[in-house]
């Protein structure tokens, strides 16, 4: 094996231009699919996060998936309603206090209840179209980011009591009003109760800041004329990934809609599950353009050391041994080019972390690329690179295993 492993070197340093470029070539593919990959990795997690931690883990609303089983189909074995008129009640989750407590006694985490309502905010001549939203706000702040969203005031204000609203900055643009005006809500029902602005708030989703307006929950409930109740529970959990398991136990013991936030967001899911198949299948063609230069060479070799490969085998090496032989060469160069690809990886993804810029028609700052440190990326590049390699070196190897030595001595090949 020592001499196999002599030969190959000697194969390779005989041919050091053209080994070099296959090196590169290698290295180069393996790098910028590192560097791709950390990118593209990077942008996918800061997507989820932001997705995260900006919605509820689990929304439990007074929706229901199925209608309500009717009696008579608890009497008899066959029964056809047809005709069927609705119950004329008020919306929400009944004996909320019950619920919440049993929510209390087993969430691994922190939830909110709210009542939403629509509603309209007026201020002098003008009006807007709002969902009134009531809230606990020191539960609210458990669940929800909207504190570190605030360009005047802060949503703790709410929690001195009294008739105070937050709204978003662009609603109250459109109102003209500011910070400290009163301005009036009026709800579907009719109602009427004036509230003074003691934050205004930029989230940079367009219907939120021009749509939604908190209130506390008693006044939310006062102003639509539903004393006591919710209608929406959102819960933030200590594990995302448990949300699936706790929408279900929520949903089959209060009978309401729960809604994971994997479910929520299950086209953009998959989206991203689409985008990676694509990137790795990017990744793999990257390499196997790699691998056609480092078949040319290994042929190459293995056409001008047809003599050679002949007398080998008539000194008693194997077939098996001059598989070996040229796929270790190939093997070689693959693993040259995955050490410099990773290393130029590497470079590649640390550049593209310093770079600094600013988005600022959003109201947001991102003043970096997200970037994603990953050994794995390094490991899958390199596999497809030694993958390629090694399939690129076995073809010529094959083909100089089944020579037979005679032939070519006696010059028939």
């Amino acid at each position: 094996m020592r001499l196999i492993f002599d030969i190959a070197a000697t194969h390779i340093t005989g041919r050091g231009r053209q080994m070099l470029v296959a090196v590169l070539g290698v290295a180069v593919g393996v790098g910028f699919s590192i560097a791709m990959a950390a990118l593209m990795q990077g942008g996918q997690d800061d997507f989820v996060r932001q997705m995260v931690d900006t919605m509820p883990h689990v929304d439990i609303s007074d929706e229901r998936r199925t209608p309500r089983r009717q009696p008579a189909e608890d009497v008899f074995a066959t029964a056809a309603i047809s005709g069927l008129r609705p119950r004329d009640d008020r919306r929400g989750i009944i004996n909320p206090t019950a619920a919440t407590a049993w929510l209390e006694s087993w969430v691994p985490g922190r939830f909110a209840a709210s009542l939403k309502a629509q509603g309209v905010i007026r201020y002098a001549s003008r009006e807007v179209g709002a969902a009134i939203i009531g809230v606990d706000p020191e539960r609210e702040l458990a669940v929800s980011p909207i504190a570190e969203d605030f360009v005047e005031g802060s949503f703790a204000a709410l929690i001195a009591g009294g008739n105070n609203i937050v709204v978003g900055d662009t609603m109250a643009t459109r109102l003209g009003a500011g910070f400290g005006d009163t301005i009036t809500a009026v709800s579907s029902e009719g109602l009427t109760r004036n509230f003074k602005i003691v934050g205004l708030f930029h989230t940079g989703t367009t219907a939120r800041d021009e749509g939604e307006a908190y209130v506390l929950l008693k006044n939310a409930q006062i102003l639509s004329a539903r004393p006591n109740a919710i209608n929406e529970i959102r819960i933030k959990l200590d594990d995302p990934g448990l949300a699936p398991s706790v929408a279900r136990r929520a949903e089959s013991e209060l009978g309401y809609e729960a809604v994971a936030w994997q479910e929520a967001n299950e086209s953009i899911l998959e989206a991203l599950v689409i985008r990676n198949v694509i990137m790795y299948t990017v990744v793999g063609a990257i390499m196997l353009v790699a691998g056609f230069g480092i078949y040319n060479i290994i042929s190459t070799i293995t056409h001008e050391k047809a003599r050679d490969i002949a007398i080998m085998k008539s000194l008693g090496f194997r077939e098996a041994d001059m598989r070996g032989l040229f796929l270790l060469e190939g093997v070689a160069i693959g693993a040259a080019g995955s050490a410099l690809g990773s290393l130029l990886g590497l470079a590649m993804t640390y550049a593209l972390s310093l770079i600094r810029f600013e988005i600022a028609a959003t109201g947001q700052e991102m003043t970096h690329l997200p970037i994603t440190w990953s050994l794995l990326h390094y490991v899958i590049a390199s596999a497809f690179a030694l993958s390629s390699a090694a399939v690129a070196g076995y073809l010529p190897a094959r083909r100089a295993a089944g020579l037979n030595p005679v032939d070519i001595i006696r010059g028939a090949s």
